[in-house]
């Protein structure tokens, strides 16, 4: 089990944009100090629920910071991004950090980012598999043109470009997309907004879908979670409630459409108590058990965890060693597990982590 950090950057009521940035690089930091599998950077543009609007720069200062962590956008937006930048800013991160970059990719919302950065809600609503199309090309091929509905230019070289391209990752919200990430045979990244049951429902429609396209039919999927490590289930769930609704009610406001449309918001109160229900909120068993219960239903066995529901900077660093120390020995693999990559050993499966 690959456990990981979701990183919002969330400007909590009260707070500077400088607190919310500084907050981020912290818990990424502290999650390579402490042998967490990765980092997984969100973007948003013109809202305070996060303020990283590029994740693809936020990800290149973060390689450089950290040893071992990988680090992945979760997600770039394909739908306000030209495929090709952002897949030459993926081949330059791979190559210069190693290998530890993931490209995470999405379609977005109908939001007003699509008027500011062109294409509209017609590229909202219909461009999406073009531009995956694109940006899988250019990744994969040692020249590329294009001929498409929103993409033309005659061939050109690829620079830079290696044997083997960064792995890549789409946010799945939708059958469509499920399917459309199967025909690549690119993995998922679900939300956290749902549970086991619908995220099992969509593994099975992904891997039906690769069968069909002639893809291997596994993946290593990705489901976003809520993580609160506390003494109690109650500690936790109360850490979440004094800080989340207020977050959640200022950022989703905040969003605009591009056409004006009214769109319902979910109830800050409700969507709260619906993640603590989800996902690892309590004891460091009540976690490891929710998790180890997650892969088992799903067979999803890599996560990626906001750990910074708080709003607090230094909780969200005492909640990301916690998640390491007392969860991770918890789960399949164990301190063992924790050790390998950390590069340390034990002088037993049942050692307890350290750091």
């Amino acid at each position: 089990m690959r456990i990981g950090t979701f990183v919002l950057a969330g400007q909590y009521p009260g707070q500077s944009e400088r607190e919310a940035l500084a907050r981020a690089l912290r818990s990424a930091e502290v999650a390579d100090e402490v042998g967490l599998d990765a980092v997984w950077l969100a973007e948003h543009h013109f809202v305070p629920y996060g303020v990283v609007p590029s994740a693809a720069t936020l990800a290149g200062l973060l390689l450089g910071r950290t040893r071992r962590v990988r680090v992945g956008t979760a997600v770039s937006v394909l739908t306000t991004a030209h495929p090709v930048a952002l897949g030459e800013q993926a081949a330059l991160l791979h190559l210069a950090s190693g290998g530890r970059f993931t490209l995470g990719v999405g379609r977005g919302g109908p939001w007003i980012d699509l008027e500011v950065f062109g294409g509209g809600i017609e590229a909202f609503e219909h461009g999406f598999p073009e531009s995956l199309d694109l940006l899988m090309r250019w990744l994969n091929e040692p020249r590329v043109g294009a001929d498409g509905a929103r993409y033309r230019f005659p061939q050109v070289p690829v620079v830079p470009r290696s044997s083997d391209r960064p792995p890549v990752i789409v946010a799945c919200t939708s059958p469509a997309t499920v399917r459309l990430a199967a025909r690549h045979g690119l993995p998922m990244l679900l939300g956290m907004h749902i549970g086991d049951e619908e995220k099992a429902a969509m593994v099975a429609h992904w891997r039906a879908s690769a069968l069909d396209a002639g893809r291997a039919p596994e993946a290593d999927h990705v489901a976003a979670g809520v993580c609160q490590v506390a003494d109690s289930h109650t500690e936790a769930v109360e850490t979440l409630r004094r800080a989340l609704p207020g977050w959640l009610r200022r950022g989703l406001a905040a969003h605009r459409t591009a056409d004006g449309r009214e769109r319902s918001m979910r109830d800050p109160l409700a969507y709260t108590e619906l993640l603590c229900e989800l996902h690892p909120v309590g004891t460091p068993q009540l976690c490891a058990d929710r998790l180890a219960a997650t892969a088992e239903r799903t067979g999803i066995t890599r996560f990626a965890l906001l750990v910074e529901g708080s709003g607090d900077l230094a909780a969200t660093e005492t909640n990301v060693r916690r998640l390491a120390a007392d969860v991770l020995p918890l789960l399949p693999g164990g301190a063992a597990g924790t050790a390998a990559r950390r590069g340390t050993t034990v002088s037993s499966p049942a050692a307890p982590a350290t750091g």
